[in-house]
């Protein structure tokens, strides 16, 4: 009866946890390790999940308790909420995957100093965009970010390489991390054209932002516009909108680029996703912590040289391009062998991305 009632008072509060641990009393134990989810699910395939495991990883490893927590809603409130039940309950690390954490962040980390929050592709800043945010990062926070140019890169690279000649990168809004997927991704075509020789202008890339992140019937139109026109496979950084371009290439009998995160099992159409390994980096810095050296106070970008971002061959669909292609370029772009990739202005829009081969399409 007594788990029952404890049960319950779970659901009702709107948190939930992975592997509850019963005390002799009746009473939940305490959680050392802890990640609230952002505006998606524990199983989302996709930041939650990613960084998720990544904690349970190391957790398991170590037999350290650990916890997950739902926010009831989508707001900075409920954020610090979630937060503050995760300190109550005993955590000594907060994981916080995902931008919308920014704001509740930057307050946490000073109303709980003794607690390190980790803040994956984000930054702390107070959201006061009327008279400027304020961004800090105190030492016992850390900002995981990661290099999207390489990761692009690695994905335009390998679709060109792997037969693909008619392109497309259809982008979300036009923010720094969205930027550089694109002009990633368009310099990785245009490495790859130029090591297999191909003629200027035999190499296309149909280029759009939408203006947002949801699934819409006018990114469906876009894309199927696109393949029907003769479109080999669509790099898609949008959010939902990845359903909506995935639903096109089902239709159209095309193919798909995901990001961020393994969206070979969101449909069959993805070929491969330009990934960021938060499961490797946010295991890291849980690591890093308990041996003494938690990297806070600064922003860590991971990129190639640190396996923060990559392809995930062992699920892809390439037809030509294998392990073998991946491991050499890879190590190109870990070793900086490969030239600066993306660059933004001040604004954090893009500058001209210079090509020879490649002939890009800004729609």
């Amino acid at each position: 009866m007594k788990k029952i009632i404890v049960l319950a008072c779970i659901i009702a509060i709107g948190c939930a946890a992975n592997l509850i641990k019963v005390g002799a009393a009746g009473e939940p134990t305490r959680f050392e390790l802890a990640l609230v989810t952002d505006s998606g699910t524990i199983d989302d395939r996709s930041y939650n999940q990613a960084a998720w495991e990544g904690l349970v990883q190391y957790a398991r490893e170590k037999n350290i308790s650990h916890k997950y927590y739902y926010p009831s809603e989508m707001s900075d409130n409920a954020f610090l909420k979630a937060i503050d039940m995760a300190v109550r309950d005993g955590a000594k690390i907060v994981v916080a995957p995902g931008f919308l954490f920014e704001v509740p962040v930057f307050f946490a980390q000073d109303r709980y100093p003794g607690v390190n929050f980790i803040l994956v592709d984000g930054t702390p800043h107070n959201g006061d965009w009327h008279y400027g945010p304020v961004f800090r990062t105190r030492q016992n926070t850390v900002s995981v970010l990661y290099a999207e140019d390489q990761a692009g890169f690695l994905a335009g690279y390998a679709a060109v390489r792997d037969g693909y000649r008619k392109l497309g990168f259809v982008g979300g809004m036009a923010v720094p991390a969205v930027v550089r997927y694109g002009c990633g991704f368009v310099q990785g075509a245009e490495y790859a054209a130029q090591e297999l020789g191909l003629a200027a202008g035999s190499v296309a890339v149909n280029y759009h932002y939408t203006g947002g992140f949801s699934a819409t019937p006018e990114t469906q139109w876009l894309a199927a516009s696109w393949y029907n026109s003769g479109g080999d496979v669509i790099f898609v950084c949008g959010g939902a909108g990845c359903n909506s371009v995935m639903a096109a290439a089902e239709q159209a009998g095309k193919k798909v680029i995901g990001v961020d995160v393994d969206q070979s099992g969101e449909s069959p159409t993805v070929i491969t996703s330009a990934m960021k390994m938060l499961q490797t980096t946010v295991y890291a810095c849980i690591a890093a912590y308990y041996n003494g050296n938690f990297p806070g106070g600064r922003t860590h970008v991971f990129s190639a040289a640190d396996g923060g971002v990559g392809l995930p061959m062992s699920t892809s669909r390439f037809r030509n391009f294998n392990r073998a292609n991946y491991d050499a370029i890879y190590s190109k772009l870990a070793s900086g062998s490969v030239p600066g990739i993306s660059e933004l202005d001040d604004r954090g829009s893009p500058r001209v991305v210079p090509v020879k081969i490649i002939k890009i399409i800004e729609e």
